[in-house]
């Protein structure tokens, strides 16, 4: 599912203004659907425009299954130079779990390869965020 982002007026120089952005898209779900883990693909430009958010995993209250090549797929097809990743902890603790660090690394590796650079992988929730990268998660 892909969401156009009207008012995508200020770059995404830091994690705030991202999560800013999906927090507009994410208020528009209603309650029960907020209870499900999404996984985010955020596709930036040159100048770290957003020009899309994409969800590509919904998972369960717990856990949402992420594969690189569903990750890459829409970026490559839509040249974004560059993009983040986010996804939401339904319990409420925005603070990353072993796996979402191990899948962080995964998709790095990833983009080394294919010249997609991931910028920041974002864990949220209603309230709060965590940037791996500002955690130091992230190279």
């Amino acid at each position: 599912m892909k969401f156009k982002v009207k008012d995508a007026k200020q770059p995404v120089n830091n994690p705030e203004v991202l999560y800013q952005a999906l927090l507009k898209v994410w208020k528009t779900f209603d309650y029960i659907a907020r209870q499900k883990e999404y996984f985010w693909v955020i596709h930036l430009t040159t100048r770290n425009m957003i020009k899309s958010l994409e969800i590509i995993s919904v998972g369960t209250l717990d856990a949402s299954l992420v594969h690189p090549r569903e990750v890459f797929v829409r970026a490559i097809k839509e040249h974004s130079y560059s993009i983040i990743v986010a996804h939401n902890h339904p319990s409420g603790n925005p603070e990353p779990s072993e796996e979402d660090i191990n899948i962080t690394k995964r998709l790095q590796r990833v983009s080394e390869t294919i010249g997609i650079p991931v910028l920041d992988h974002i864990v949220y929730t209603d309230q709060e965020f965590v940037s791996l990268k500002n955690k130091g998660y992230m190279l």
